[in-house]
């Protein structure tokens, strides 16, 4: 072996060194016991890789590296740095690492000493998937950045359907429109503006509501379409990665090594399913999870419209005073019966889900109908 050869051997090893200790290190902070034991079980791959250096050194230097020096000399980064930000640097490190193993195996002609980067290069680039799956935990996923960026999380109620979303639809209506009238009849002591002003709002309630579901289900496909586009592309160029990656998944749900990798391989062999449960599994996007657009913009505006109309309906038929004071019983029975309804979709008590909105509604009352008084005074 010559001098640059053995220079590239001992880096390889010290990094080999330094990977398994660091592993090791995160092991004993980590809580929960499948990760431990994925971290563990890379650690003493690492550890078979750096013996096996470690030999190769030892028979042209005629002494074995001493690791111990590398092992105190880990960085405070490693050590103290919060877990999934060590786990992306270390995933960095391993891509790095096959690259120079494949860099390195042009040069080498000891057949030996080939062997050994070819079987490390593999790893390695294995362990990178580990630890892309290991701090993928605390990424964001396209799911929810879209929910952040639409902001509508109230269309994403699962297992209730269009029954959960008109709920939802109801309570904006009645909550917007209620404030509306509030003020407006502060401001004006209930005269005829107040319905032509309680009219406007319950239809731009819908309006918006309606638009913002539509968007929000068809964004959400959308999505689910670019990301099973992706994956399906990571699958054509190394199905091997993909399915450590679901192996992982396993693991991380509490199956044993053996189990998740049997189950990964039988999944495999059906590549429609073995798609379907890469998205779900890696993005937590699934397609039957997403509402029919169209059937979203109805629920929501036609719910939005419909609470909207409630506190207006005594505006109808009279004004001033009596049509005031008969919208505020009528709205505050409606906050009750809506927020008794929201037990359908929460595990919350009826009582307590609907008198907490009526507290709520009666408050906006007060504030909307005292700015709107105060206004008046002022003018």
């Amino acid at each position: 072996m010559d001098k640059h050869n053995l220079a590239t051997v001992e880096k390889m090893w010290r990094r080999e060194v330094e990977a398994a200790t660091t592993y090791r290190h995160l092991a004993g902070r980590e809580p929960d016991q499948q990760r431990k034991n994925i971290l563990l079980r890379l650690a003493d791959q690492e550890d078979k890789h750096a013996a096996r250096w470690s030999e190769r050194i030892a028979l042209a230097t005629g002494h074995a590296p001493d690791r111990t020096a590398v092992e105190s000399g880990l960085t405070w980064f490693q050590r103290i740095s919060d877990q999934n930000v060590v786990l992306h640097r270390l995933e960095q490190e391993e891509n790095r690492a096959e690259a120079e193993y494949n860099h390195l195996m042009a040069r080498l002609t000891d057949p030996a000493d080939r062997q050994i980067a070819e079987e490390a290069m593999f790893e390695e680039r294995d362990h990178a998937v580990v630890l892309r799956t290991l701090a993928g935990g605390s990424m964001p996923t396209p799911r929810s950045a879209l929910d952040a960026l639409l902001k509508r999380e109230r269309w994403h109620v699962r297992g209730t359907g269009w029954i959960g979303s008109a709920i939802y639809g109801v309570n904006d209506g009645l909550g917007a429109v209620f404030g509306i009238v509030s003020g407006m009849a502060g401001y004006t002591g209930g005269s005829e503006v107040v319905l032509a002003a309680g009219l406007a709002g319950t239809m731009a309630s819908a309006l918006s509501m309606g638009a913002g579901a539509y968007l929000a289900s068809k964004s959400e496909r959308e999505v689910y379409e670019s990301e099973v586009a992706r994956e399906r592309a990571e699958i054509e160029e190394d199905p091997h990665e993909e399915l450590l990656e679901l192996e992982l998944f396993y693991q991380l749900k509490g199956f044993s090594a053996e189990e998740a990798r049997s189950m990964a391989e039988k999944i495999q062999k059906e590549p429609k399913q073995f798609l379907r449960t890469l998205v779900h599994e890696e993005l937590g996007l699934a397609e039957e999870n997403f509402p029919n657009p169209l059937k979203a913009t109805l629920s929501a505006g036609v719910s939005t419209a419909i609470g909207g109309f409630i506190p207006i309906i005594p505006f109808f038929f009279a004004v001033g005073m009596p049509a005031v004071i008969a919208s505020f019983v009528i709205s505050t029975l409606a906050h009750f019966a809506v927020g008794a309804a929201k037990s359908l979709v929460t595990t919350r008590s009826w009582w307590a889900s609907g008198t907490e909105m009526t507290i709520v509604g009666i408050l906006e009352a007060a504030i909307t109908y005292g700015l709107g008084r105060a206004f008046a005074t002022g003018s």
